[in-house]
């Protein structure tokens, strides 16, 4: 309880670390507002954001007084909710963002200042939608394009099998006493990819098979301008690709390959070509997986989704670039036409590739469109995003996407843009030493697993003997954008699909598009 017997309030407190002081019982539905309070110093009072001050003058003090009676000390993600303190807002969300100042941390490869915001504006947006808030406004906090990044994150939820009255109708969020409308914009285009790549990955795979994942994505680019072609079984196998095919056959679902394309510039001008891992339900074909847990694996298509919601927001932030983005779907299951261990097939590059895992297919998948990509488009570089190897996840967790990469300048690219957005990735070895585990064999030119333990490393060896002269990038996003369960970044959801690294993917090809304003 709070001394002063005119503000006295309960005090509850909620997962995020966020305490709900309400007076007049608990507030349902109306307006709420985020405000930043910055880590305090010394003995000095709570220093507000700038829109934080504003709205303590037009109170009187009153928000300060709160603040300090309640003991919020500015803590990244602590604070407290306020309701019937103001005439406008039922509720006042007064979230720590942490040290003022801070930008670019070298040790963590990111910039905290907009991390901090990201997590202040999700955490504080997020417990206003707890209590029923059906708008909320947000506190930029110096950085607009962040906090609707983190506010938008993380009021979304998966509801697409709830029953319509069950369904939790999502907040209209607006940015509160700034005038960079431009960055809150982008932000918001950004966040909304990353929710449709969630929306994808998280949907059970008998609602997400081929065939449904590429209307979805139909219906997702085409109202944008992005063209979008469905390549059939037919054409498929007029193409030879054999590796594809070996995997989708294992299935009755039959398999579908999209070509999908952006044209932001000159036509001439090289395109960017995207490859993304497309296996819709991989239990691993003959060679089966764990039942335990299996479901999760409806998202090994989840570098696909990030891909085609990247697509999405290139579109919406009309950048001048062109990609092509080639996506091969198919599930990966055990029956009587499955694959063998040890079967054998012809690349469209002449290869004879080794199948000895079925539990290792998507490099399989991808290895023809991979090929077929590069000689239909000549690209300026190749970058494919898949959930590959173990090891990312092993090594990583969810705080990293691996990223092997033949290109220093393509490394660096990708470390600035994970260092924006929050989503890092970091780069490991393409070494001629996990080359020889999967070139160096009797009978057969690769194999589709290789020989050791670095699962992820090997993966990657075998797609870079499929890129012999672009530039090229693999992201393995086994960890990240597959079920976040430890270490969650605040503004996601635990135990969901992340949709993870669709900004990061964005902010590399606005670099690439936009150089000088970096």
């Amino acid at each position: 309880m709070l001394n002063n017997p005119a503000l006295r309030r309960l005090v509850a407190v909620n997962r995020n670390g966020i305490r709900h002081a309400c007076g007049g019982g608990e507030a349902r539905g109306g307006k709420g507002l985020v405000v930043g309070v910055y880590l305090k110093e010394g003995d000095k009072d709570p220093k507000l954001t700038s829109a934080g001050e504003k709205l303590n003058d037009r109170l009187g003090g009153k928000l300060v007084e709160l603040i300090c009676e309640t003991k919020i000390v500015g803590k990244l993600g602590r604070g407290k909710v306020f309701n019937n303190i103001d005439p406008d807002f039922r509720s006042i969300a007064i979230v720590g963002v942490g040290m003022e100042g801070v930008g670019f941390n070298e040790l963590e490869m990111l910039d905290e200042g907009m991390e901090n915001v990201r997590i202040a504006a999700g955490i504080g947006a997020r417990s206003l939608f707890d209590l029923g808030c059906t708008e909320i406004h947000v506190d930029s906090m110096d950085y607009a394009e962040q906090a609707a990044e983190g506010s938008t994150l993380a009021v979304w939820q998966y509801a697409d099998m709830l029953g319509k009255k069950n369904r939790p109708a999502a907040p209209k969020l607006e940015l509160h006493d700034s005038g960079d409308v431009d960055g809150w914009t982008r932000g918001l285009f950004k966040a909304e990819a990353q929710n449709l790549a969630r929306r994808l990955s998280d949907a059970p795979a008998n609602c997400m098979t081929p065939t449904l994942f590429a209307q979805a994505t139909v219906d997702a680019l085409c109202p944008c301008g992005i063209t979008v072609e469905i390549r059939t079984m037919d054409w498929i196998e007029q193409q030879r690709m054999h590796s594809f095919l070996m995997i989708a056959k294992g299935s009755c679902e039959p398999p579908v390959l999209m070509e999908i394309s952006y044209c932001g510039t000159s036509p001439e001008d090289k395109p960017v070509l995207f490859v993304g891992k497309g296996i819709t339900f991989n239990s691993g074909g003959i060679n089966l997986r764990p039942c335990k847990d299996m479901d999760e694996y409806r998202a090994s298509m989840s570098g696909a989704a990030a891909c085609v919601a990247m697509m999405r927001c290139v579109a919406a932030l009309s950048l001048p670039i062109n990609i092509c983005l080639i996506i091969p779907l198919c599930e990966n299951m055990p029956s009587g036409m499955a694959t063998k261990p040890g079967d054998v097939c012809t690349l469209l590059n002449a290869r004879a590739m080794a199948i000895r895992d079925l539990d290792k297919a998507g490099v399989v998948v991808m290895a023809d469109p991979l090929i077929y990509g590069q000689t239909t488009y000549k690209p300026r570089l190749v970058v494919d995003v898949a959930t590959l190897g173990m090891g990312t996840k092993k090594a990583f967790g969810g705080g990293a996407t691996s990223i092997f990469s033949n290109s220093h300048y393509i490394w660096k690219q990708f470390q600035r843009a994970g260092s924006l957005t929050g989503d890092r990735v970091w780069r490991l070895p393409l070494w001629h030493y996990y080359k020889k585990q999967v070139t160096d064999e009797l009978g057969y030119d690769l194999s589709n697993d290789g020989r050791g333990l670095a699962s992820s490393c090997l993966a990657a060896a075998v797609l870079h003997e499929l890129v012999p002269c672009a530039d090229w990038a693999h992201l393995d996003t086994r960890g990240t954008g597959m079920m976040s369960m430890y270490g969650i970044v605040p503004y996601l959801s635990s135990w969901r699909m992340t949709g993870r690294p669709t900004r990061t993917l964005v902010q590399f090809l606005y670099q690439l598009a936009c150089p000088e304003q970096k």
